[in-house]
């Protein structure tokens, strides 16, 4: 199935107004109906209620868009882990503490570190005191 028919069928969902949306997606209103056509014949199932004054979605309609919503963020989250991994960015922080350090400072300093990097994936080891 095509990535782009999922980003067509979000916004016409969304705006429930298929020149709207292509508006919003900067298409012609042609090409969109053509492509929801096909989408609902890929899938087999009507997507959206149509009449000359209303669009809505079906109950199939509804849960193929919180599909989507679900697919177009796991992509996003994708293509964000490719570019920092072509950065260098390795996604995980290892922090070894020992009774001796003062914890409020430590627990500042994680909450930042979650705050400004909310994808690291931050391991803390506690060490015997030697």
């Amino acid at each position: 199935m095509d990535f782009r028919l999922l980003r067509y069928f979000v916004a016409v969902a969304e705006e429930l107004h298929l020149a709207r949306a292509a508006q919003r997606l900067g298409i012609e209103q042609s090409p969109l109906s053509r492509a929801m056509r096909e989408l609902e014949n890929q899938l087999g199932v009507q997507l959206f209620d149509r009449s000359t004054r209303l669009t809505r979605l079906t109950w199939a309609g509804q849960v193929f868009l919180g599909e989507c919503r679900r697919v177009e963020a796991t992509v996003d989250q994708a293509l964000r882990s490719a570019k920092a991994a072509a950065q260098g960015y390795q996604g995980h922080l290892r922090i070894a503490l020992c009774d001796s350090m003062v914890q409020p400072r430590i627990a500042t300093l994680l909450a930042r570190s979650r705050e400004d990097e909310p994808e690291l994936e931050i391991r803390v080891f506690e060490l015997p005191f030697a």
